[in-house]
């Protein structure tokens, strides 16, 4: 069934590949910004890949040349007025990186250009990533948004980059570079150029596909078994930050095209 293809929206695309499924965030006219019906697709390839007997692994990768995913489709926070807003956006979120975790299937993140925010977690929930040259990765809400990281989340951060480097990042708001991913094994290699890294990502889906399924199954729970995400209620968390006077201002300010100005409240 090389090159078939599924009708899951047109926001992401799946396509069979013979043993492989490519799941592609597909808005490249805005750097493929992540929407909460594209996490529900996302979650929904999940469970369709572990439906299909014959799909051994999964690739997640963005549509063009310019990112990953540059992170949350800001326009969607202008409808956040209480914290249910927060919390239910939250969860949709931890839906969809929390069924990369459990699938068990192999899963690849192929990123290329800015790998941001919500599109970072989701490259980070899979099991293996892999970048061309102009990646970048970060989560820099302290200087765009001004929103934050559930608990959670920065339990999923420090798995992936430990303490000092998670807390680095989150309070610099800087993007690590491709380079600085691989020395410190947030990816595990990177494309000679751009054009390499799809290729790259299917050759090396062909080669887990040829894996004995039972061993990999076995690795994934226990590697599940032992993660340690942190689990408790992060309303207040939440709220102080998606219903702050300084995000509802960051949020116009980016759209316009202008620096937020923080007031701390």
């Amino acid at each position: 069934m090389s090159g078939t293809q599924a009708a899951t929206g047109e926001v992401v695309l799946v396509e069979r590949r013979d043993a492989v499924m490519w799941v592609t965030l597909n808005r490249p006219q805005v750097r493929n910004a992540i929407t909460r019906e594209m996490y529900a697709l996302v979650e929904e390839a999940c469970r369709a890949a572990q439906r299909d007997g014959d799909v051994k692994v999964m690739v997640l990768a963005g549509a063009g040349e310019q990112a990953f995913s540059a992170g949350a489709d800001i326009a969607q926070f202008r409808d956040f007025h209480t914290v249910e807003d927060a919390v239910d956006y939250d969860a949709a979120g931890n839906a969809a990186f929390a069924a990369l975790e459990s699938c068990a299937l192999p899963t690849i993140a192929a990123i290329r250009g800015d790998c941001v925010g919500g599109g970072a977690l989701l490259a980070g929930s899979c099991d293996l990533r892999i970048a061309s040259p102009s990646a970048r990765f970060g989560v820099p809400i302290a200087r765009t948004l001004g929103n934050c990281l559930s608990t959670r989340d920065v339990s999923r951060l420090l798995g992936l980059l430990g303490l000092a480097r998670t807390t680095e990042l989150l309070l610099t708001a800087r993007l690590m570079s491709a380079s600085e991913m691989l020395a410190c094994g947030l990816i595990s290699e990177i494309t000679l150029d751009e054009p390499s890294l799809l290729p790259r990502a299917q050759a090396l889906a062909d080669r887990l596909a040829g894996f004995a399924p039972l061993t990999l199954r076995a690795t994934k729970r226990a590697i599940g078994t032992l993660r340690a995400l942190a689990e408790r209620d992060d309303r207040e968390l939440l709220a102080s930050c998606y219903l702050s006077r300084d995000f509802r201002n960051a949020v116009e300010s980016f759209l316009a095209g202008n620096r937020p100005v923080w007031e701390g409240r």
